[in-house]
């Protein structure tokens, strides 16, 4: 099975980096744009015996290694 998982800073967190892009867009006249956020995204191939398990199996991943659940939230897609 195949599973995305998408990590973003919670709101509240400063991100220099989204910062610095959006400084950047902003220079190249890009005006619109009025904030941006830096997340990861992660594309995972697993075995898994069953859908649930293989939910579960994720959210472990994502709390033990990740995503930093202190300063980040996860949100995990699994394919079909």
């Amino acid at each position: 099975m195949k599973a995305k998982v998408y990590v973003t800073l919670k709101k509240g967190v400063l991100d220099p980096q989204g910062k610095a892009v959006m400084g950047a867009l902003n220079s190249m006249s890009f005006a619109e744009v009025k904030d941006v956020r830096i997340g990861k995204f992660m594309e995972l191939e697993l075995n898994a015996a069953s859908k649930d398990e293989e939910e579960k199996r994720l959210r472990e991943m994502c709390e033990r290694l990740l995503a930093n659940t202190v300063i980040e939230n996860y949100r995990i897609e699994i394919e079909g």
